[in-house]
C-alpha cells in the first residue's frame, strides 16, 4: 500500500515538474507564443493573462479525463474545442465583469485561448488519456510554468522600459527607460535571449 501511495506520489511530482521545466509549453514546447509576445509589456496583464490559462487548463483536463472512455476517436478534437470554449467564454465575461479596464487591456487575446496550442495539447496528450488526479496536476503544472514565463518575460520588459514593476519604482531615478522594450521588438528579443539561455543551460547539464 505504502509503495503505491509512493508510486503515485513521485508520479505527481514527476507531472507537476515537467511542466514547470522539462516540457515547459513556452521554453521546451514553443507552444502559445502568441500571448506570451503580446500581454508580456507588463506584469499584470502577463499574470491575468496565465491565471486565465491555468483556470480553462484545470477545468478543460477535468472535463475531458471523466468523458475519455466516452470519446469517440472523430469527435475528440470537436469536443476538445467545446469544453475549452466553454471555459474560456466564463473568464473572459468574469474579466469584463470584475476588472474591465484589464479585459480591454488584454482585449482578444482572452477570446484566443480557445484556439490556444497548450490547451487542446493537453487535452489531447494527458486527460484523454489518464486519470483526474494526474489531469489536474498536468493543468496546474503547464498553467504554472506557462504563467511563470509569461512573468519573467513582463517583468524584464516592464523594468526597462518604464523602471518600474507593479508600478512600483525600481530603477534609479538617472534611469533612461528603453521605449523598445514596450513594442513588438522588445517582445521578440527578450524571448530570444532567455530561449537561448534556456538552450545553454539545458546544453550544459546535458
Amino acid at each position: 500500500m505504502t509503495n503505491k501511495s509512493d508510486t503515485k506520489a513521485g508520479l505527481y511530482k514527476e507531472t507537476l515538474i515537467a511542466g514547470l521545466w522539462r516540457e515547459n509549453p513556452v521554453f521546451r514546447l514553443v507552444l502559445g507564443m502568441c500571448p506570451t509576445l503580446a500581454v508580456t509589456a507588463a506584469v499584470k496583464p502577463a499574470l491575468t493573462m496565465g491565471l486565465s490559462v491555468v483556470f480553462v487548463l484545470v477545468c478543460s483536463n477535468i472535463v475531458v479525463s471523466l468523458m475519455r472512455n466516452l470519446l469517440k476517436p472523430h469527435l475528440r478534437i470537436l469536443m476538445f474545442t467545446l469544453t475549452i470554449a466553454t471555459f474560456v467564454t466564463i473568464a473572459d465575461l468574469f474579466l469584463k465583469a470584475f476588472l474591465p479596464r484589464m479585459s480591454e487591456t488584454l482585449g482578444p487575446y482572452v477570446p484566443l485561448i480557445i484556439v490556444n496550442c497548450i490547451i487542446i495539447c493537453r487535452a489531447e496528450a494527458c486527460a484523454s488519456k489518464n486519470t483526474l488526479g494526474i489531469s489536474i496536476i498536468d493543468a496546474i503544472g503547464m498553467g504554472a510554468g506557462f504563467t511563470l514565463v509569461l512573468c519573467v518575460l513582463a517583468s524584464v520588459r516592464e523594468l526597462l522600459s518604464t523602471g518600474k514593476v507593479f508600478e512600483v519604482q525600481l530603477m534609479p531615478d538617472a534611469f533612461v527607460p528603453w521605449a523598445a522594450m514596450s513594442m513588438p521588438v522588445g517582445a521578440f528579443l527578450t524571448l530570444g535571449l532567455m530561449l537561448g539561455l534556456v538552450n545553454m543551460v539545458t546544453k550544459r547539464k546535458i
